[in-house]
């Protein structure tokens, strides 16, 4: 029990490997680096138009809205505001002319105190100022416009993101697709399918959303502040340091919110991939579950495992929760003091109305890129936790050897023999102990024997789902590890126990897409394989569109399209594993029949349970322990009234 607990647990992950992770994302990356570069730029332009907004307003409150100088700016408790307009105009000559005392005057300008604009009549204050009105209206205009084509900026940024991170995931999803493929038959049976499919869907998810929402909008928030700061610190140091002052307590929050979070997103991973791998196992075995009513000890499992997600969810949450209002706080209590400083200073007169507003527009906008910031971070790390479990897999080197010259594969198979072999799934528990045996070309060699004695095994050994701890197999003299595996595969077939079909047309799951077969050819194997009676019957005929692995089929019928499908790929050898073993008579002999027609003209082992299935063999091996302990045609090794003796009585 514990050796498969072993199996089947997650790997936990320790240690942060976040560098090593960017770089190997990092060759997914680097096809679409121009594009990431345009979208970097766009984000730059986009961000110097965002903290250009808050400046244009600045200028029209201080220039347009709010105008004047001091005339003691050394002392600012004696300052006075002034407003100044261009005597040149004939219409403002004739009102300082009208109000005399009310202006101070010089070669081109003339100056009105604030405080004394008031006394001037409504046409009068209209007219010096339409310059100014005319300024707003220019300023609204240019804020307007900047907005417009902030729009399409953002519009076009978001475009090439998207389809960027599209892509990333697009062939990061097929190189582990690929990967998995080439892994050995062993990695499968350490990994769940529920675990493998969370990796190829969920995970690839929550990095395509990182590469959509953090991936170049971090750098455009990033830059946000740098330009924000830059900008204060010019406008006024002192007022500066007051909004940064906060700064040290939210970097800590920070520091502390990342190390919790990121434990909380590696839990999640894992809870995630064991909820779908027991849902999995549910929905294949629920006949079983049902059959002996084990639903409340299903579901109680269930429970526990779901209950160990929440947790895990709520501790991220609770993180967040916490987090965020923290921000929130922060950016609260600096907004208090600037208004109290700045309120202070203007008060005084060392700041002008526009630079406090330009100071408060610019502290809500950077207080968003601090919380978006948190929020990306919530998503990357998400995203990373996914990325070890993915990167775990793509670094997963549990595949055949292949060899670096390989053996040119052989047009016709003239023997197959095994030369002392040894093999275990797992040390110091052999399955196969010290198999030798030839089989030459068109002779059908069946393996027989008590349930655990080797016979599966050593059709895996053949087709090269495994290799052999010690000795070889070879194929016509030359070590099958010297062929490539697709190449020796080729030169087979195999009839599995238990039958698999695809979901799709029967053609389909027969006939090789790449090499479609004509109609003659069609009802050939179709005829051989006995298939085309109940094909016939079905709607649309090979055209049959199968669903749930063909579970509209009978289990006699999938195995005879397993057998079809061996048929039409015209190999060299067939192998038969047991794949007679849950039918009934009648279909047994279709099977039979339909097999005969198989290995006709070719090289063929039959791994028989029912001993009526190894008797049409040319010879039979019979297995023990991992051993063989006779070999025989069926009269001889009946004649010999030995271990076959024995199993035949026993069936009979």
């Amino acid at each position: 029990m514990k050796r498969g607990k072993d199996i089947f647990d997650e790997k936990k992950l320790e240690s942060s490997r976040d560098i090593r992770l960017f770089k190997q994302l990092y060759p997914f990356i680097h096809p679409y680096r121009k594009l990431l570069s345009f979208a970097v730029f766009l984000m730059l332009l986009i961000t110097l138009l965002e903290l250009l907004i808050p400046y244009i307003t600045k200028i029209a409150i201080d220039r347009y809205i709010v105008p004047g100088h001091s005339d003691s700016p050394k002392n600012p408790a004696q300052q006075v505001r002034y407003l100044t307009v261009d005597v040149t105009d004939p219409d403002v000559q004739k009102i300082i002319a009208d109000n005399p005392g009310l202006f101070h005057t010089d070669a081109k300008t003339a100056r009105i105190a604030n405080d004394r604009f008031s006394q001037l009549s409504e046409p009068e204050r209209h007219r010096l100022r339409s310059r100014d009105l005319t300024g707003v209206a220019l300023a609204a205009a240019g804020l307007l416009c900047i907005i417009v084509i902030n729009l399409f900026l953002e519009f076009g940024q978001a475009m090439i993101i998207e389809y960027t991170g599209q892509m990333i995931m697009h062939d990061l999803r097929m190189a582990l697709f690929s990967h998995i493929q080439k892994l050995s038959i062993r990695f499968f049976t350490r990994n769940p399918v529920g675990r493998l499919v969370t990796r190829v869907t969920n995970d690839i998810q929550n990095m395509y959303d990182m590469f959509t929402s953090v991936l170049v909008f971090s750098l455009k928030d990033i830059f946000l502040l740098l330009g924000i700061t830059v900008i204060l610190f010019v406008i006024d140091w002192r007022l500066s340091l007051v909004v940064y002052a906060v700064m040290p307590a939210v970097l800590y929050a920070s520091f502390k919110f990342a190390g919790t979070a990121r434990e909380a997103f590696r839990t999640l991973r894992i809870k995630a991939a064991e909820i779908n791998t027991r849902f999995s196992e549910t929905i294949g075995g629920m006949q079983v579950i049902q059959l002996f009513g084990r639903e409340s000890m299903n579901l109680k499992n269930f429970e526990k495992l779901n209950h160990e997600n929440y947790l895990a969810g709520m501790r991220q949450i609770t993180v967040f929760a916490l987090f965020m209002p923290f921000v929130e706080l922060m950016s609260a209590f600096v907004l208090a003091l600037v208004i109290f400083h700045g309120g202070g200073s203007l008060i005084a007169h060392r700041i002008s109305l526009g630079t406090l507003v330009l100071f408060i527009f610019y502290l809500r906008m950077f207080f968003e890129p601090i919380r978006d910031i948190a929020e990306k971070y919530n998503i990357t790390l998400n995203a990373l936790s996914s990325a070890e479990r993915i990167f775990l897999i793509l670094e997963e080197t549990d595949m055949l050897p292949q060899p670096e010259t390989p053996a040119p594969a052989p047009k016709r198979m003239q023997s197959l023999r095994f030369d002392h072999v040894h093999f275990s799934y797992l040390p110091g528990e052999p399955v196969l102990k010290d198999i030798s045996f030839t089989i030459e070309a068109g002779e059908t060699l069946a393996v027989v024997g008590p349930t655990g004695a080797g016979k599966t095994s050593l059709a895996g050994l053949i087709i090269r789902f495994y290799d052999p701890d010690s000795g070889r197999i070879l194929i016509n003299g030359t070590d099958i590890r010297d062929f490539k595996t697709a190449d020796l595969r080729s030169m087979t077939a195999m009839v599995m126990q238990e039958p698999f079909l695809f979901s799709g047309s029967i053609a389909d799951n027969i006939f090789s897409k790449n090499h479609p077969a004509d109609q003659a050819a069609v009802d050939r194997v179709l005829e051989a394989s006995h298939c085309k009676s109940f094909i016939d019957r079905l709607p649309g005929g090979v055209g049959f569109v199968l669903s749930g692995g063909g579970a509209s089929l009978s289990s006699g019928q999938r195995q005879l399209i397993c057998i079809a499908r061996a048929l039409a790929a015209d190999p060299e050898l067939i192998l038969f594993d047991e794949a007679t073993s849950h039918i009934d008579s009648e279909t047994e002999q279709k099977i039979q029949n339909a097999l005969a027609n198989l290995m006709k003209g070719r090289t063929a082992i039959l791994i028989a349970h029912r001993l009526s299935t190894a008797r049409i063999a040319d010879r039979i091996l019979v297995m023990d322990g991992g051993r063989i302990v006779e070999s025989g045609s069926h009269e001889a090794l009946i004649r010999q009234k030995g271990f076959y003796f024995h199993l035949n009585q026993f069936q009979g």
